[in-house]
C-alpha cells in the first residue's frame, strides 16, 4: 500500500498531480481543496495517499492532511458512494463546511455537488453523522490563497480549458462545465482559480 508521497511535481493537470519520486513519476488524483494548496510545478511536495485497486486500474489519490483522507475513507463506506464521488464532494466544499452541512442536515447544500441527488444527500447526513464524530475535530477552512501564492502556481498554457476539464473530471456534465467555467473566468485567472470560483458560485460558504 502506498501511504505517502514525496517529491517533485512535474505537471499539473486538475484534478491530477504528476510527481517525480526518485525517478518514478506517480499520477495523483487529488480533491481541489488539495490542488488550490500544492506549491508550483518544480517544487517538492508532500501527499498523504490512498490506493484504490479497481480491476481496470490502479488509481492514487492525494491528500495535503491525515483529516482530508480520513475523510475521503470514509465517504468511501458511504452506501452509492464511489472514489470519483467522493472526490468531487471534497473538490466542492472543504472538510468543515462539510461536516457543517451534515450536522445541520443541509440537504440542498449537498444537493448541489455534482452526482449527488437529493436521496444521496439524505444518505450522507444520515451515515455521515457517526463517522463525523469520529474523525474528531474538523480544521477550519483554508484561507483563500493570497495574490503572491496564487501567481506562484504555474498556469497552462489553456486555463479555461483545463478548468473545464476538471469540472468535467469531478463529475459536471461537459455542457454545464463549459458554462461554470466560462462563468468564472475573466480572462486573468489561472485554471485553479476559475475552478475556485467555478466551485463556490455552485456551494458558496
Amino acid at each position: 500500500m502506498i501511504g505517502r508521497l514525496r517529491g517533485e511535481i512535474i505537471a499539473k493537470h486538475p484534478p491530477q498531480v504528476l510527481i517525480d519520486c526518485a525517478g518514478v513519476g506517480y499520477e495523483v488524483e487529488a480533491p481541489m481543496s488539495t490542488f488550490y494548496e500544492l506549491p508550483a510545478v518544480g517544487e517538492t511536495v508532500t501527499l498523504v495517499t490512498h490506493l484504490l485497486i479497481r480491476d481496470d486500474a490502479h488509481v492514487l489519490y492525494g491528500f495535503r492532511s491525515e483529516h482530508d483522507r480520513a475523510l475521503f475513507r470514509a465517504l468511501l463506506r458511504v452506501t452509492g458512494v464511489g472514489a470519483k464521488m467522493a472526490l468531487a464532494i471534497l473538490s466542492g466544499m472543504d472538510a468543515a463546511r462539510f461536516a457543517q452541512c451534515v450536522e445541520q442536515e443541509d440537504i440542498v447544500m449537498l444537493s448541489r455537488l455534482p452526482g449527488i441527488g437529493k436521496k444521496t444527500a439524505q444518505r450522507l447526513v444520515m451515515e455521515m453523522k457517526d463517522r463525523i464524530a469520529e474523525l474528531g475535530q474538523v480544521p477550519a477552512a483554508r484561507q483563500t490563497l493570497g495574490a503572491e501564492r496564487a501567481t506562484a502556481l504555474a498556469a497552462p498554457d489553456d486555463p479555461l480549458t483545463d478548468a473545464v476539464s476538471a469540472l468535467v473530471a469531478l463529475g459536471y456534465k461537459p455542457a454545464d462545465a463549459n458554462r461554470m467555467a466560462r462563468a468564472a473566468d475573466d480572462g486573468a485567472k489561472t485554471s485553479e482559480e476559475i475552478i475556485r470560483t467555478a466551485l463556490r458560485a455552485v456551494t458558496p460558504s
